[in-house]
């Protein structure tokens, strides 16, 4: 007597269930913009040929599922913006270092655009402070001893412009006096 085999076919709709319960593990764990977590879902279910649904299917079906997670706001690329916009500011990254790390994760131009205007509103001068903090977090510039400073300056005004920030901003930076960027430093 042969024992039968089950058929081990996915329906879409249990297709459908696993992707959006892997969606939410993975917003749960990382909090990702909606391109970082299509990408993600794409990769899964790309690399899977488990399922009997082709390629173009696979997508459509990451599409309605990601649809229907902004629609119930557990995704929600304007609050990603602004949120992840916050917290490298408070790590002392510059407007263009934001800009181009949320253009790298999918982000609507749109809401970037929002997110960089806000920031400017809030501070006219932000790159200076955020400037500032590189300054102390890495010790360069007005953070170092008076008499290392001439000798690092083009090493420590480079460090500045690969963190993102214009030539004008790093120049005024790299003049403050010891004591006025101590002053700065105390009111950040």
């Amino acid at each position: 007597m042969m024992i039968p085999i089950r058929n081990k076919k996915k329906t879409l709709k249990t297709t459908v269930e696993e992707m959006r319960n892997f969606a939410f593990s993975y917003i749960e764990k990382y909090a990702p913009s909606k391109q970082q977590l299509k990408t993600y879902l794409l990769k899964k279910y790309l690399k899977a040929s488990v399922l009997n649904i082709k390629k173009n299917e696979v997508s459509r079906l990451i599409d309605i599922v990601l649809s229907d997670l902004e629609q119930s706001k557990f995704i929600n690329d304007k609050f990603y913006s602004d949120n992840k916009a916050k917290n490298m500011l408070q790590r002392g990254s510059s407007i263009n270092k934001i800009r181009n790390y949320l253009i790298g994760k999918g982000i609507n131009d749109e809401f970037i655009k929002e997110t960089v205007n806000k920031i400017q509103d809030d501070n006219s001068d932000q790159d200076f402070f955020s400037a500032i903090k590189i300054c102390k977090k890495k010790k360069i510039g007005p953070a170092r001893t008076e008499d290392n400073r001439p000798l690092f300056y083009k090493k420590d005004i480079s460090l500045l412009a690969r963190n993102g920030f214009d030539f004008e901003t790093s120049k005024k930076v790299m003049d403050i006096q010891k004591d006025d960027f101590l002053k700065i430093i105390k009111l950040l």
